[in-house]
């Protein structure tokens, strides 16, 4: 694991915080480079499947032509939902690294944790990494929603 792509994922959350987003980052890494980023777009493309982990994925599939992203890890600042931890699955994925823990839908480690199943992918996951880096950027975010 290597902070810089923790930080990079950061970096896209305080993006999407920018454009009125919910702020969350992520980057897919291969052989020590980012082949793949992305941040949350759900309000600016009206699109429930534009999280920051799926366009992540997207864009490191189109980078390697290739829907498996197998010796791949993804950096993400919160904890994935359902359907980011099945996107993650279905990538083969071998490593998640999350910040924040998302204690309603968190699906790595929080309210289940979908990589513990008898997938054959065997993802590895690590969580609570800059973990109150990731929290404050979605705590001042939605202070500054409630004014």
């Amino acid at each position: 694991m290597e902070s810089r792509f923790m930080t990079r994922a950061i970096e896209l959350a305080q993006i999407a915080a920018q454009k009125g987003e919910v702020p969350v980052g992520a980057v897919v890494v291969k052989d020590g480079q980012i082949i793949g980023e992305g941040y949350n777009m759900r309000e600016s493309k009206k699109n429930a499947l534009s999280h920051a982990e799926t366009e992540a994925i997207n864009a490191a599939c189109n980078y390697l032509n290739d829907w498996r992203l197998d010796d791949c890890t993804i950096y993400v600042t919160l904890e994935p939902c359902p359907m980011c931890a099945g996107a993650i699955i279905n990538a083969r994925i071998r490593e998640v690294v999350f910040g924040a823990y998302d204690l309603s839908m968190g699906c790595m480690d929080s309210v289940t944790n979908i990589a513990n199943l008898p997938f054959a992918s065997g993802t590895t996951v690590y969580g609570g990494i800059k973990e109150d880096e990731c929290r404050e950027i979605l705590t001042d975010f939605f202070k500054d929603v409630r004014k």
